[in-house]
């Protein structure tokens, strides 16, 4: 059994600081924390909550170590700002779940992730990064497109806004975009068909596919878009639905596309990707999330293994063997270099 630190940044925390609902949109609640350290100390392990990564630093300089840290702080600043715990307790070769912090912050940047899906040879909708509103103006992409910040999660710069139909509306929606949030525009051909959400569990080759569900709008909801509010009230907006592959090819090959861009990318121990069809009915991919959320009732990850059967604890304990081979035993320390 191990010694295991808690990463984690509480929403609630962030909200008293000041910063906004939407900026802190992809941070946790209580009851989450509360869930994996119950379910890891149900395995017999050792949690000590640690908390944020300017915590961490602090109960390292104070000399804490840990055997395993499960690792699900998320950050709030930067655009590769989910890499900042990874890279601290790399420096300390202090092993932990999910990805290292350079598949962190590619998969962030969503221009990034897709430039390595595509080489790799999965499908994913033709795109370009905007940096600047001029930049917009030259794009060769044909309409409808779908705009986006290239480095958000939970929807955010996302509504029905985002599917523009034309030069003008293109323009608009990436000078907003860029003014809002301070990154580029990620600007990709819209898929009109089938959107899905696909768990994956495990690293490299040992890694595979634990479902899928189909995202449904319901009618009141923001229309053909899984937008941040839809997502933000998804309990009452968006149906969720788990679907076999056995029961349907379109599901079978959807899986097969995460499965291999998971593997291209190179991400760890547990996650989703998020998978829509074009007007053919041909699943692509549109990103991944190598630190999904897990909260029991509310995450997608957790609802995928609840419609399986599988229990909350089994997942986290899945995610603590897959790191677990990371760890190594007698490995020396790395120590402060000495300065004169």
């Amino acid at each position: 059994m191990f010694r295991i630190g808690l990463t984690y940044d509480l929403r609630s925390e962030y909200l008293a600081a000041g910063y906004s609902e939407e900026e802190t949109a992809e941070l946790d609640r209580p009851e989450t924390i509360d869930a994996i350290a119950g379910a890891l100390e149900s395995w017999g392990h050792r949690v000590d909550r640690i908390g944020s990564a300017r915590r961490l630093v602090e109960r390292l300089a104070g000399g804490d170590r840990w055997d395993l840290v499960f690792n699900f702080a998320e950050g709030i600043y930067g655009q590769a700002r989910e890499s900042q715990v990874p890279c601290i307790l790399d420096v300390f070769g202090i092993p932990y779940t999910f990805s290292d912090p350079l598949v962190m912050a590619v998969c962030l940047d969503k221009g990034l992730a897709k430039l390595v899906v595509r080489q790799a040879g999965a499908p994913t909708p033709d795109f370009a990064v905007v940096q600047q509103v001029e930049q917009a103006e030259e794009l060769r992409l044909e309409f409808p497109l779908f705009v986006k910040p290239v480095a958000e999660g939970t929807g955010k710069g996302v509504s029905p806004a985002s599917i523009v139909q034309d030069q003008p509306s293109l323009l608009a929606r990436c000078e907003e975009l860029l003014s809002r949030f301070h990154q580029p525009v990620l600007v990709e051909s819209y898929l009109p068909g089938r959107e899905f959400t696909v768990g994956v569990v495990g690293t490299g080759q040992d890694s595979r596919v634990l479902g899928s569900l189909e995202i449904r709008l319901r009618s009141h909801a923001e229309p053909n878009v899984y937008s941040y509010l839809n997502k933000e009230y998804c309990e009452d907006r968006v149906d969720y639905i788990f679907i076999r592959p056995e029961d349907d090819p379109v599901v079978q090959e959807a899986e097969a596309v995460a499965l291999a861009a998971w593997r291209a990318l190179g991400c760890r121990d547990a996650g989703r990707l998020d998978i829509r069809c074009d007007a053919q009915g041909r699943p692509q991919f549109l990103e991944a999330n190598p630190l999904a959320g897990l909260h029991p009732t509310h995450s997608d990850l957790p609802m995928i293994c609840t419609a399986r059967g599988i229990p909350y604890r089994t997942l986290i304990g899945w995610i603590i063997e897959s790191a677990a081979h990371r760890i190594q035993t007698g490995r020396p320390v790395p120590q402060p270099v000495q300065t004169v």
